[in-house]
């Protein structure tokens, strides 16, 4: 089984995708043998009241949560984030939870998001921490230049020591403080290998050598990408069956309880 950990549904503002929608992503997963997407709205990003994006979300992957994972996007400094973080979880049945900083003007450790944080994790919900959503280096002018960094991450991972954070799009946690808190049957910190290497710097066996192979889970980052590279990166890991078995599917099967 592969579960994606790292896909999303929506328009981008500042360029054409494809396989944005349900049929398209679902067809991209069949043909690279992907059974199953945690996936959040792209326009959660961009709209003033995230929840109607959330909304959208929920009504697009009905009748395909056995493939589609839905993961909310909220905002912390948006007023109601706590009803609306309810709904999601209790009425929509969202599995987790995705935050942007960058785009919503707030960091990690202010109070509101660590509030919200909390919130999340007693509903259940694991967060997922984007780095960055597409490379900052060819944004458009409108977009943001930030990204998060790995100081940011470690403060808030180190601040919520009950939250299973998911990391998505990262670099540069393998020498990180960010895997230290993991403890068998509570609280993960894992990051997809989505922007990670397995030959030339080969960061991802850097992880699993300092951490174990519980630390990575399967990311593609698709429709923004094409999944082929991080499924010849599992192809080449210098690691076992049982190894890559627990980055293609079983940590986030264990992270969300599938």
């Amino acid at each position: 089984m592969i579960i994606d950990a790292n896909a999303w549904l929506g328009h981008w503002p500042f360029r054409q995708l494809r396989h944005n929608d349900v049929p398209g992503l679902l067809g991209l997963m069949d043909a690279n043998a992907i059974d199953m997407a945690v996936v959040s709205s792209i326009h959660g990003i961009f709209y003033k009241n995230c929840q109607r994006a959330n909304e959208e979300l929920a009504e697009a992957v009905k009748g395909h949560r056995d493939r589609l994972i839905p993961f909310a996007v909220l905002n912390p400094n948006y007023p109601g984030w706590q009803r609306n973080l309810r709904l999601c979880r209790e009425h929509l049945d969202f599995r987790g939870l995705r935050l942007f900083p960058a785009y919503h003007d707030y960091t990690l450790t202010d109070a509101s998001s660590l509030e919200m944080i909390g919130a999340a994790t007693e509903m259940g919900m694991p967060v997922s921490l984007p780095m960055r959503v597409v490379d900052v280096r060819q944004r458009h002018w409108m977009d943001t230049e930030r990204n998060l960094t790995v100081p940011e991450i470690e403060a808030v991972v180190k601040a919520c020591p009950d939250t299973s954070f998911i990391i998505l799009n990262a670099l540069g946690l393998e020498s990180s403080s960010v895997f230290a808190g993991n403890r068998e049957g509570g609280r993960q910190v894992v990051t997809d290998l989505s922007r990670m290497t397995a030959v030339m710097g080969n960061n991802i066996g850097a992880v699993i050598d300092a951490y174990g192979a519980e630390s990575i889970v399967f990311g593609t980052g698709i429709p923004f990408k094409y999944p082929r590279p991080a499924l010849l990166k599992v192809e080449v890991l210098q690691a076992d069956e049982a190894q890559k078995e627990k980055i293609l599917s079983g940590n986030l099967r264990r992270i969300l309880s599938l």
